[in-house]
């Protein structure tokens, strides 16, 4: 009974938490970020202001409330590869599928969406830095598997440009959405382009990181 009853806790607890980014994000698009305070967004959720800052303690995350899953993304396609398959071979698997499926998480969030980061420098601000924690967490997750003789900034250096293929594919998506581009030209688009900045990678990078 307990267990049930922690369940169905955590599920109201994540059912306010989409209410309030879902409504928060409606608002951002219709009325741009920077104009739309914390109190509109509780009274649009029917919730206190202060149930709105205990779900996302930073504004910006109302907007972006998928962060944590975008500064994972890569570590986790890394350490969570076939012990045969290298660094890039699973990075360039998960950027193919993301491309197939039009993730949201690769950059795939729709016009609306694009314009509401592209015109809010707080948004922009935040979005470079999300993706230089997913660089982060990537030299983390590349750090376990270095060989004992690499130089200790091989993870970073390894994970600087993986990162930045990814930073350039993702801008990329949303460059072609903001021009008015369907997803599935987009990704007809994207797809040989990946191909071409990961065969650059793959002939960059050491032997272990390829």
């Amino acid at each position: 009974m307990g267990t049930e009853s922690m369940g169905l806790r955590e599920s109201k607890k994540q059912e306010t938490r989409q209410l309030i980014s879902d409504h928060a994000t409606r608002l951002f698009m219709e009325q741009g970020f920077e104009q739309t305070t914390i109190a509109e967004i509780a009274t649009a959720a029917r919730v206190a202001k202060k149930t709105v800052t205990n779900y996302f303690p930073r504004k910006e995350d109302l907007a972006l409330d998928h962060h944590e899953a975008f500064t994972a993304t890569l570590a986790r396609a890394v350490a969570g590869r076939a012990a045969d398959e290298s660094p890039l071979a699973a990075l360039r698997r998960e950027f193919a599928a993301a491309v197939e499926t039009c993730d949201p998480v690769a950059g795939f969030a729709g016009p609306e969406f694009a314009r509401m980061i592209a015109e809010s420098p707080t948004l922009s601000a935040r979005l470079r830095e999300l993706h230089d924690l997913r660089e982060e967490a990537l030299a983390e997750a590349l750090a376990a598997d270095v060989p004992a003789q690499a130089p200790a900034i091989a993870p970073r250096a390894a994970a600087a440009l993986l990162g930045a293929a990814h930073r350039l594919l993702f801008q990329r998506i949303q460059e072609l959405t903001l021009a008015g581009e369907p997803n599935a030209r987009i990704a007809a688009v994207v797809a040989p382009e990946a191909t071409y900045l990961f065969d650059l990678l793959d002939a960059g990078l050491p032997a272990g990181e390829n």
